[in-house]
């Protein structure tokens, strides 16, 4: 089974438990997904299975948007609600024209300094698992660009924010790091991702729903179609004596899209078999092969 399908990922789950469950609910075993989320986010997670799976190459820059909670008054050792308090807790009341001031010092290329319960490497190891055994975590700061955060709403202790990212921003060390300037102590409360890339939530199904439509055969409503993926790409439908050379690796002629640098091959209306590159005039040869005679029975109608 070849598709793209959004999970709305519950809490408390990491997003390789979700890949996991999904795989025993499509009784698929190539299945992964296009951008991880942390146990205590929701929301937006895609996934991709069979075939489809070599698609991730196209997604690891995708820009990504969230909602979501940041909680004053003290910080916690993995920068959100699920790790353990650090330092004194304290009452604070925090102001809305405050942090609508500092947020705008996060916006644009910044260095920031990621999680100590992250997945980033020190020395091959993730810093996760040096951080579980309370080892030294030496991170260093990475640049990262913020290209939207704005405070919507300050009550109390909590503050709510909508932001909008490039790949590779961390909103816990967003919120820490606004703690630490108001010299209060932060964490995010909560977190949800609403858009990654061209998926959003309006396309997203829950592990109950993806569950339901297999049990009543209507797995295929729950796929996204393929001419909706990288909608960078124009899409151009092959003959079959064409889209038979794109399936061996052949170079083809499609004169259609002479002015296209990366182009996405249907078979059909659903069948994507492959992402070719021009290589001169109307020459495109398949970067990435993603369907062969054998695995066309396998594609979601």
């Amino acid at each position: 089974m070849n598709g793209v399908l959004i999970i709305d990922k519950p809490t408390g789950m990491t997003s390789h438990d979700v890949v996991n469950q999904v795989r025993r609910i499509l009784q698929q075993p190539s299945v992964g997904h296009l951008g991880t989320l942390d146990p205590l986010a929701t929301g937006v997670l895609p996934l991709v299975t069979g075939n489809l799976t070599r698609l991730a190459q196209f997604y690891g820059a995708s820009e990504k948007t969230y909602e979501g909670v940041i909680r004053f008054g003290f910080a916690t050792d993995t920068y959100d609600s699920d790790g353990e308090i650090q330092g004194p807790v304290q009452a604070v009341q925090v102001s809305l024209e405050q942090l609508r001031e500092l947020a705008t010092t996060f916006v644009g290329l910044i260095e920031q300094m990621p999680p100590p319960f992250s997945a980033k490497k020190i020395k091959g190891v993730p810093a996760y698992k040096l951080a579980r055994k309370h080892q030294d975590v030496a991170l260093k700061p990475v640049q990262v660009e913020i290209k939207q955060f704005e405070i919507l709403a300050a009550d109390g202790d909590q503050a709510s924010f909508l932001a909008r990212v490039a790949s590779g921003t961390y909103m816990r060390s967003v919120a820490h790091d606004l703690g630490q300037q108001l010299g209060c102590g932060a964490h995010l409360q909560s977190l949800r991702r609403t858009l990654l890339g061209e998926f959003d939530l309006s396309q997203a199904h829950t592990l109950e729903e993806l569950q339901a439509a297999c049990k009543a055969g209507k797995i295929e409503e729950i796929f996204i179609h393929p001419r909706r993926l990288l909608p960078e790409f124009p899409c151009v439908t092959a003959t079959e004596e064409t889209a038979a050379l794109i399936r061996n690796g052949r170079a083809v002629s499609l004169p259609e899209l002479s002015q296209a640098r990366q182009v996405k091959v249907f078979a059909g209306q659903r069948e994507l078999i492959a992402i070719a590159t021009r290589i001169a005039g109307t020459l495109f040869h398949p970067r990435i092969v993603l369907a062969s005679d054998t695995a066309r029975q396998s594609t979601p109608k």
